[in-house]
Formats: C-alpha cells, structure tokens, sequence
C-alpha cells in the first residue's frame, strides 16, 4: 500500500475580476513549475459568476496560448466549496460524502474577490493556511486610496493625488490645478493596469473618469511623474528581505494592460536595473517600508519611480503580483538566485509557518 505523502495545495485561480484572463496565466505557469513529487495540485477555477469547480490540472484552460481569449475549461466540472470551521476540507457539492482536504491554499487571484482580502477571510474561517497576505494586508493594499493615505502618513514617498467616490461632482479645473497634466486615472480596487488611462486634455480626462467608474464606485486621479519605473519583490513574514530592482521600459506609452500581458514586445525588463546603488538600496529600503507599513505577509512586489532629480517615490504595492512567465516578481528572484519551483515552495512554507504561529497564539 502506498501511503500519499505529498503536500495537498490547492490552488485558486480566474475569479469575477476583470483580471481573470491574468490569473488563468499565472495559474498555468505555478501549475507547470511546482514541485510535483512534494505537492499534489487540487485545481479550483473560479468562473466569471463566482463559482468554484475542481478542474483537472493538466486540462483546465481553452485558448491557453492567447492571453485575449484564455478561459476555463469547466466541460464535466464538479462544483464545490470550502466551508468556515472545515480545517481545509473542499467538498465536492453535488457528493456532499466527497472531501478533499486542502493542506495549504495559493490564492492566484488577482483584483477584487480575489486579492483584496475577501478570499482570505474565507480561508481564516476554513482554517486553513494561505499563501501571500491576511485580510487587512491584502485589503488595504488593494485599495490604492487607503494604501496611499497609510503610506503617506508613515513617511513614505508618494506622489499627489485625490480620489473621487461616483456621483461626486470632478472639476476638471480644479484636479489640473492641484495636480497639473497629463493626469492619470485609475479605479482604486483594481491591478494590471486594467481601467487606467492617461488624460492629457479635457475631453480625454472626461472619457477616462467615465472609463475608471466602470470598474469601481470610487477612481484615484494622480499626477504623472516622469521617472523612470522601478520594481522590487518583497519575500517573508515578519522579517522580509528585497529582491533586486528591475526596470519597466514600455514600449506603449505608459504601462497598459495590453503592454503587459498582451502585446509580448509591449515593454522591455532590465533585470538588475541599470541604476547606481545607491538609488538600488533606496528603493529595497522602501519596498520593505511599504511592506510593513501596509500589514503585508508572505510577497509583493513594490513599483516605484526614479524622478529625474534621483528622488525616489512609491506608486503602489501589489500583494498578489503576476506569475506569469513574463511577470517581474519571478524573474526578480530568479535573478538573485532563486528559482520559479523553489519560490513556489518558499511561498507556501511561508503560509504554513504563519498559520501555526497563529494557532500557537
């Protein structure tokens, strides 16, 4: 008799977002580099409506190699669910005798219900161990709003910016004069650049608010830094270390959706950036800033900007960053020596060390 001593890692991936298409890819690439004779992948696909199906990984997308028309291939899919108080149990709905238990869950999602903290308070009350950030980290960290505002008061460099709730009234007049032009207009719960737009005029500043409010009731206007973009991955819990600093050259205009998962020329990476190190510890040293200041745990990469004056500020943090093969977060620990399978691994040791350190408490 063989006894399964593999890890069981459930891995979540698509969602309602409008970021599903990104998931479906970094899903595939985890799924190819994971270690399987240490882990044993149950897959759950989230659809577009929210609902979880157990997929076979090794079958579970049409369209893989098009990244406009990826999807889920949910042809004889089992629904199912992970229950509060289950210890990782995922039952299989129409079998309610079938269980599955899930030892560690990598929540590949990206955007709302996904990666703003909503997964992860199912996932606390199923008792289960995740991997990346806890509830506040990962909400606070999605909102853009709320992570600029903490960032802001604990000292860490940030460029202006308002924000508007829907039926607000926006005073094109007023946002230019606070905030100058061009202007950047993004959904505040919202990744990889879907929604955002830069407005250079009225007319454009006016499509562009109506485009943000598609995707969230509340838009952040920020004022354009012309800086050259720089990227650092964050690992760990409660002792965090940096990767190395990438740069993001687009070749777009600015760093659109369509230029970083659509158009395979739509930027160029220079990993490590050709930057002095000076300017490289700067922006580790607030990268880790940001990562603590924001409750985060377990990744997240941290964009920056090098302003031409050599000042460095921060535009965001992403908690749950692309895994893609083109995706900076990889390709930044790869860089220093770390592998795709073996940052897979670390990831979910992480998990699992933060989930019994909070049992012991």
């Amino acid at each position: 008799m063989t006894i399964n001593t593999k890890i069981n890692v459930g891995i979540l991936c698509g969602g309602k977002s409008a970021e599903h298409e990104v998931s479906l890819q970094s899903a595939m690439n985890v799924i190819e580099a994971i270690d399987k004779d240490k882990y044993e992948v149950i897959l759950i696909g989230i659809d577009k409506l929210g609902v979880w199906f157990l997929l076979d990984s090794s079958d579970f997308l049409i369209n893989k190699h098009d990244p406009k028309i990826i999807a889920l291939n949910l042809n004889g899919a089992e629904k199912v669910a992970i229950l509060p108080g289950s210890q990782g149990l995922l039952t299989v709905l129409d079998s309610t005798d079938q269980k599955i238990k899930l030892d560690v869950v990598f929540p590949i999602l990206h955007g709302p219900q996904g990666e703003d903290g909503t997964v992860q308070g199912l996932l606390k009350l199923a008792e289960v161990p995740f991997v990346g950030a806890g509830v506040l980290g990962a909400s606070v960290g999605m909102d853009k709003d709320i992570m600029k505002r903490l960032l802001r008061d604990a000292g860490v460099p940030i460029g202006k910016f308002v924000t508007f709730k829907q039926k607000a009234e926006i005073v094109y007049a007023d946002v230019v004069a606070d905030l100058g032009l061009p202007l950047f207009i993004k959904p505040a719960n919202l990744g990889s650049s879907v929604g955002v737009n830069k407005a250079k005029d009225e007319a454009s500043f006016t499509l562009a608010i109506r485009e943000a409010f598609k995707h969230d009731t509340k838009i952040i206007i920020e004022e354009f830094i012309d800086g050259r973009e720089l990227e650092c991955a964050v690992l760990g819990n409660q002792d965090p270390e940096a990767s190395g600093v990438g740069e993001i050259i687009p070749t777009h205009e600015f760093y659109s959706y369509e230029a970083k998962y659509v158009d395979s020329n739509g930027a160029k990476t220079e990993i490590p950036a050709k930057v002095d190190k000076e300017v490289s510890e700067k922006v580790q040293e607030l990268a880790i800033a940001t990562f603590n200041t924001l409750a985060c745990e377990g990744l997240g990469r941290v964009d920056c900007f090098l302003k031409k004056d050599g000042s460095v500020v921060v535009n965001e943090i992403n908690t749950l960053p692309g895994f893609t093969k083109i995706s900076m977060y990889p390709k930044l620990w790869a860089e220093v020596g770390v592998s795709y399978p073996e940052l897979i691994d670390r990831l979910i040791t992480l998990a699992t060390e933060r989930f019994e350190n909070e049992e012991r408490t």
